[in-house]
């Protein structure tokens, strides 16, 4: 949503909740309760993090820093790859996401900005912009270098068919191991509940930590209009998404740990990746950016 369309809503109409995606939210959580019918397995938990590992290396080097950022290039069928891969994620569309992730560098840390945690609350900087009325506008102005691909916009528009499939396909799965590998201790519906509902759900919260967290806590190495710091814990669970200081500071790099003891996961699999002509001119920080920040002045904790 642009700065004239929000201004055109109410201030109570702009905190209001939409209803179905609340419901979507809400059901998606509920059902990791059913984790107490269908227990655990080893399998199922392993499926859980490998889904979790899988979609936010779609999110962060996918959503983010191809599509909202163009840090680096690839082909149209590994584009189409991350861009399904993500929506898998269930965070709505590539498009949609890159719009508002492009709004927030705009206006960063602003009252505009839907999930500053300095001008709103903690709980809406995490996710109660997601469950908003005014976040489910997308700003096409912002993306139109992306939505003149068919693929994306059939992704953006039909966001709740991919995981659909992927929850489809986690419970076969359980299902074909419980019928050929008894052993195995697993089922469709703990495979579901794990693979699925349990793995997105960490997943969202592990992504919205960015939005949060990496605005209030941890440390600023550059001296940077908002109040985005570095954080380790959130680099470690996004796979260096917590290098969000860095990000705000020279958002055309691919990488965000300009370090090499800030780990940054997506970083190093793009980078083996480009081994192999899958990707290719990833940006890098520049020299003069990464020789100084250590002398900075800037460097301060967080709360």
């Amino acid at each position: 949503m642009s700065a004239s369309i929000a201004k055109t809503l109410r201030p109570l109409d702009r905190e209001k909740l939409d209803s179905s995606i609340c419901v979507q939210f809400l059901l998606m959580h509920l059902a990791c309760l059913l984790v107490i019918l269908t227990g655990a397995s080893v399998v199922a938990v392993g499926v859980c993090v490998a889904l979790y590992v899988v979609r936010m290396f779609a999110i962060t080097a996918g959503f983010h820093r191809l599509f909202a950022h163009r840090t680096y290039r690839t082909g149209r069928i590994f584009r189409f790859l991350m861009a399904f891969t993500g929506t898998a994620a269930y965070q709505k569309g590539p498009l949609w996401w890159s719009a508002h992730h492009r709004r927030h560098h705009l206006l960063a840390d602003t009252e505009e900005d839907l999930h500053s945690p300095l001008s709103h609350t903690l709980w809406r900087s995490h996710v109660g912009w997601f469950l908003s009325r005014e976040s489910q506008v997308t700003e096409w102005k912002l993306i139109t270098n992306l939505s003149k691909y068919s693929d994306l916009r059939f992704l953006d528009r039909y966001y709740s068919l991919p995981p659909a499939i992927l929850a489809i396909s986690t419970f076969v799965l359980g299902a074909v191991l419980q019928r050929y590998a008894p052993g195995l201790g697993t089922s469709g519906w703990q495979m579901l509940v794990w693979g699925f509902f349990i793995s997105t759900v960490v997943l969202y919260h592990g992504t919205f930590t960015v939005n949060s967290l990496a605005h209030i806590f941890g440390k600023r190495r550059f001296a940077t209009e908002d109040n985005s710091r570095n954080n380790w814990f959130v680099a470690l669970i996004t796979l260096g998404e917590g290098w969000h200081n860095n990000h705000h500071y020279y958002q055309s790099s691919e990488r965000q740990g300009f370090y090499w003891w800030e780990i940054d996961v997506s970083h190093y699999t793009l980078r083996a990746l480009s081994w192999f002509g899958i990707v290719w001119d990833l940006h890098k920080p520049p020299l003069e950016v990464t020789s100084t920040t250590k002398d900075m002045a800037t460097e301060t904790s967080g709360v």
